[in-house]
């Protein structure tokens, strides 16, 4: 009789609940081009011209009472798909959490910010996260809090980040 117990293999996990995984000798890479392609596509944003960042730095968004409505549930259907997509994607998770704060009533200002952060993913489809063999995991995590410095309503916003070894995942 033997002590040894066997478990069959079905292979290296490659894709797992959307999210490509390639795992090689010298770490593992986590990210989700196929999805992103898929929500290019779906927003009709698959031939735009790319954007080098997510927001640009001079948009201020706000409340825009007067701007023109536009379609509710497009909106939210592209600030759902953008939630996903965070899970590989630390790069846009404030930007999306911005645009998130305007589902109830979104305007067109709003709305052209949601197709920016679309044209960014353009042109960074294979950005994911990288988690080399050699780090270390230790969670270190920051906080800043700004305390009533949100210029819509004076609500409290804060930031954070979580980084697992030397590599940041939140």
């Amino acid at each position: 009789m033997t002590d040894r117990f066997q478990m069959s293999m079905m292979g290296e996990m490659s894709f797992f609940l959307g999210l490509q995984v390639r795992q090689i000798d010298t770490g593992t890479f986590i990210s989700q081009p196929k999805y992103t392609a898929e929500l290019l596509k779906k927003f009709g944003m698959y031939t735009c011209a790319e954007e080098a960042t997510p927001m640009s730095e001079s948009v201020k968004l706000d409340k825009d009472e007067d701007g023109q409505a536009v379609d509710i549930t497009a909106y939210r259907g592209i600030i759902g798909s953008l939630l996903y997509l965070t899970a590989s994607r630390p790069d846009i998770l404030f930007d999306v959490g911005v645009c998130r704060r305007f589902q109830a009533n979104p305007k067109q200002s709003q709305y052209t910010a949601d197709k920016r952060i679309l044209k960014y993913l353009k042109g960074t489809q294979d950005v994911g996260l990288w988690y080399p063999k050699d780090s270390n995991f230790n969670l270190i995590s920051y906080f800043d809090p700004d305390y009533a410095g949100c210029k819509i309503d004076r609500k409290s916003t804060s930031g954070t980040c979580q980084f697992l070894g030397d590599r940041l995942v939140s």
